[in-house]
């Protein structure tokens, strides 16, 4: 069994952030294998289905992104996942936009909701970061800009092919087969030029 979390904020306000990638990420995997409709379980959204690798359970905290880390911990005792069968999926501010890393451990690198899941499952879940990109003008606001939303061209773009080319190939993700998803990620879904 299989526990791949979608990182992100409740509520419609927050549903085309840069911070809700990682909703975006397993809403689309739900809709592409046709797994159980959403359904609440404790703070948390649940959805239910089987890809070649086995069961898969998708959840999507409800409580804000600084407080992801039990109900996922929680979630994963309950159906005696180990961390090594976590799939976490988050944006991250210092990769390129449209491009992905994947690697199990390691810091938080700042995020708050990996600092959370750090301190309630430990270190040993897979981080799928999905680049965001910095803001082109200076000084920064960071939470100005994972709060913004992506942009017109960005959601027509290479945001979808990204997530399209990660729900593609999900079962390689599953079966630990990380180098393999990132190499075929990055042919399906070219990232963006930076000029």
């Amino acid at each position: 069994m299989r526990l791949l979390a979608g990182l992100g904020n409740p509520g419609a306000a927050y549903a085309t952030n840069r911070h809700n990638v990682g909703f975006m990420a397993v809403d689309r995997i739900a809709s592409r294998y046709e797994f159980s409709p959403w359904k609440k379980k404790g703070p948390s959204l649940i959805s239910e289905g089987r890809l070649d690798s086995g069961k898969i359970i998708l959840i999507k905290p409800q409580n804000f992104m600084n407080k992801s880390g039990l109900p996922i911990a929680d979630i994963a005792r309950f159906h005696k996942i180990d961390p090594n069968n976590v799939f976490v999926f988050h944006d991250e501010l210092d990769l390129a936009a449209g491009k992905i890393r994947v690697k199990v451990g390691g810091g938080h690198g700042g995020h708050n909701g990996l600092r959370d899941i750090d301190r309630h499952l430990g270190l040993a879940y897979w981080r799928v970061r999905i680049g965001i990109g910095r803001p082109s003008y200076e000084p920064m606001n960071v939470k100005a800009w994972v709060l913004a939303d992506f942009g017109h061209d960005e959601q027509s773009g290479w945001l979808p092919d990204l997530l399209d080319a990660m729900t593609d190939e999900i079962n390689r993700l599953c079966q630990h087969d990380d180098s393999g998803f990132m190499s075929r990620v990055a042919y399906l879904a070219p990232a963006p030029s930076t000029q």
